[in-house]
């Protein structure tokens, strides 16, 4: 039975308990195998079995909780992103209208308290913001309250409606008051002013949480809206992006986008790539050549087939990589989830004590001081700074990484990353280009027509394995026909294995001949050193008792490779080499990129088992890889980094990939790790610090030294601040240097 993940918006979500009761609601679901909401996202990541549950049945336990799960946007991000424009614009004119209503009870309550009935306007104006613009509060707090739970709303509730309550009994029933020589006060301004205070920061942060998520909106941006097909009878047509299907030949003009992923069939080009690849020089493309969604063409015109259209293509990949790990949580968070459970109850219990010890002191007379303290409390110690500390650095971090290059899979690898004290590279493709080509080919007889016909096998093999040397091959002997090839074997990290004619035959590396025990002939042999001492890979070719040819491989080592591995190293980073190739081509690639330990005829499980060595010496090891033998060490690595251009599987086993395969983007990862648990940790420092210093004074602890008691206005703007000034210092790591 497999399971299926997915993202859906979440409505209403507004503090670190709100995130906690949708958790618990989905989590206690039988058929959820793991959920993760996201505040700063106002996301739910759920992964579930379809064949139990369904999204309707997961939505009503979201609803119950008092908020929505909007599953009709499922792979519609341009439409979430619309739903959430449209919600800002709502609080927005909330906001305005709660604060033109509040105004005129401030005024009066400052300066006009003795005209007659002036209560009686406070009333009047404070009631549409308390019970019509603040109405929300109250629908929530009353569901989360017949569940059992509590949020942010609770406290705000609780807060303006004993504010309310009590100035419409001192209002109405002033001789209570008096009877008991108390001066009746009315708080109407109190109410509706923390109203318009709350919403407004929460307008604030909800502008401020979508300058978070911009990296996903360029991303969306990329996409043409349109594109001109080009038919059999040649006409030039134009649709919509969602009519292309795969096999389509589609015309791309000077300065166009390209609307899915293909490869060249006529005409050439140079294409910008940068806001995929993070590389700003536009990359030539040619016949057969890959082109990809969303990339802009520069001065040429060209046309390509369709292969991977909607969902399907490069950047629709990048953009749902992106969301899932904008949505994930990062291991501190876990503490922050167990502290946001008990917040809110504990918080109600301090008000209480604050308006208990009111009494205790001062009896009946202190009751106004008492429930202005009360008040404040409720009001200055919302969660949301603490909710949004963790996950707007994340959102911003993963976010500022995709504009780079670089896609992040989860929170903990972007955590994690630096922490790294070891690097191992492969070499095929990480350290080199990974485009090898057939250099020279050596046969051990000169008979043309002997040659000619094992030049056939060998190209029969070799176009069944996917490795790239073997491609590298199979493309050199392309005039060659092919042969049917029975009993076809792959040995991983060794070569293949096929019967042609009742013949056995081998391609692959010198171990798999001498498993195998078969002879090298002696002018073979020196070749094979001379082929290693040029730092190129040396393929052989063999029938069950000697070899027949060796084939000479030449991967040129990256332009970025060596100035990458220098600063990794001037990082305090070790850095390996580790590869299937053979000692001495690796010796060669190690000493030409300045790597000093390196490890080389190494299988896949020797290449993980290597990785848990260094593990074991107490290294943070980082893996970067980009073919399938790699996969092993990848999943072992304290942080695996696949190439873009590598094996599907070795990006999907990765926690990071970088997209235009180049090395040095390692180190701007890193970097960036650095700056984003540095915001966090700033950001739960400020969260905490603000609740530790703010309840002591909005219960009154400053009252007996100097008179101060916070008025609750002012508590609620410095709730909204707290929580602003959390979300811009994550957005400080936008424009960080890396």
């Amino acid at each position: 039975m497999s399971s299926l993940r997915a993202t859906f918006p979440v409505l209403h979500l507004h503090c670190a308990a709100c995130v906690k009761a949708v958790e618990d609601a989905i989590r206690s679901l039988q058929g959820v195998v793991g959920v993760a909401v996201n505040l700063a996202a106002s996301s739910a990541t759920i992964e579930y079995l379809p064949e139990k549950i369904s999204l309707h049945r997961i939505r009503k336990a979201v609803q119950a909780k008092g908020y929505d799960l909007l599953i009709e946007e499922t792979g519609s991000l341009e439409a979430a992103e619309r739903m959430k424009d449209d919600e800002r614009r709502k609080l927005k004119d909330r906001t305005i209208a709660a604060t033109a209503l509040s105004l005129p009870t401030v005024i009066i309550s400052m300066f006009f308290m003795d005209i007659p009935f002036a209560g009686e306007w406070m009333w009047a104006f404070a009631t549409p913001v308390v019970f019509g613009l603040g109405k929300d509060f109250f629908i929530r707090a009353g569901r989360q309250l017949r569940r059992g739970a509590a949020s942010m709303d609770t406290l705000v509730a609780l807060s303006v409606g004993v504010a309310y309550l009590f100035s419409v009994f001192s209002l109405l029933f002033p001789d209570f008051w008096l009877a008991r020589g108390i001066r009746p006060h009315v708080y109407f301004e109190t109410a509706s002013v923390i109203i318009a205070f709350i919403l407004l920061g929460r307008w604030l942060e909800e502008r401020a949480k979508g300058s978070t998520s911009s990296s996903i909106k360029k991303l969306m941006g990329l996409r043409p809206k349109t594109v001109t097909l080009a038919l059999a009878d040649g006409q030039l047509v134009q649709v919509g992006v969602e009519q292309v299907a795969a096999g389509d030949v589609v015309l791309v003009k000077p300065g166009e986008k390209i609307a899915v992923d293909g490869a060249v069939t006529e005409g050439s080009s140079y294409v910008d790539e940068s806001m995929i690849s993070g590389e700003p020089v536009p990359v030539l493309k040619q016949k057969h050549e890959k082109v990809y969604a969303g990339t802009i063409n520069q001065k040429g015109s060209f046309r390509f087939m369709a292969e991977k259209v909607g969902a399907e293509t490069l950047l629709a990949h990048i953009i749902r990589m992106v969301q899932d790990a904008q949505g994930s949580k990062a291991p501190v968070q876990k503490l922050v989830d167990k502290v946001a459970g008990v917040f809110v109850p504990a918080v109600v219990g301090i008000a209480l004590v604050a308006l208990a010890a009111w009494l205790l002191v001062g009896g009946v007379g202190e009751l106004p001081h008492g429930l202005l303290a009360f008040v404040t409390v409720l009001i200055i110690a919302c969660p949301c700074a603490l909710g949004l500390a963790t996950p707007t650095a994340i959102m911003v971090g993963i976010g500022r990484a995709a504009e780079q290059g670089i896609l992040i899979k989860d929170a903990e690898s972007l955590e994690t990353a630096r922490k790294i004290s070891a690097v191992v590279l492969d070499k095929t493709g990480v350290i080199t280009e990974g485009k090898p080509t057939v250099a020279a080919a050596w046969w051990a007889t000169g008979d043309s027509d002997s040659n000619s016909r094992q030049a056939s096998i060998l190209r029969s093999l070799e176009v069944q394995s996917e490795h790239p040397l073997a491609e590298a091959v199979a493309q050199y002997f392309a005039d060659k026909p092919l042969c049917a090839v029975a009993a076809f074997e792959n040995f991983a990290g060794k070569g293949v294995k096929g019967t042609v004619d009742g013949q056995a035959y081998f391609a692959g590396s010198a171990r798999l001949l001498a498993d195998n025990r078969i002879a090298v002939d002696e002018r073979l042999a020196d070749m094979a050193k001379t082929v290693a001492a040029q730092a190129k890979t040396a393929v052989w070719f063999a029938d069950e008792k000697r070899a027949l040819a060796l084939i000479a491989i030449d991967d040129k080592i990256k332009e970025t490779s060596r100035a990458a591995i220098r600063q990794l190293r001037d990082a305090g980073m070790a850095v390996y080499l580790l590869t299937g190739d053979s000692a001495a081509t690796a010796k060669e690639v190690a000493a030409a990129t300045d790597i000093h330990d390196f490890c080389a005829e190494a299988l896949p499980q020797q290449k993980a088992d290597f990785i848990r060595r260094l593990q074991g010496e107490g290294k943070v090891v980082a893996m970067v890889g980009d073919g399938v033998n790699d996969s092993a060490a990848l999943a072992q690595a304290d942080v695996s980094i696949a190439m873009g251009k590598g094996s599907d599987v070795a990006i999907d086993v990765a926690g990071m990939t970088i997209v235009s395969s180049d090395l040095s983007k390692i180190p701007a990862a890193v970097q960036l790790s650095k700056q984003t648990v540095s915001v966090i940790r700033q950001n739960l420092f400020w969260a905490f610090a603000y609740n530790l210093i703010a309840v002591p004074v909005a219960a009154g602890a400053l009252y007996a030294f100097n008179g101060f008691l916070l008025n609750p206005m002012l508590a609620g703007g410095a709730m909204a601040l707290s929580s602003l000034s959390v979300v811009c210092n994550s957005l400080r790591l936008r424009w960080k240097a890396l």
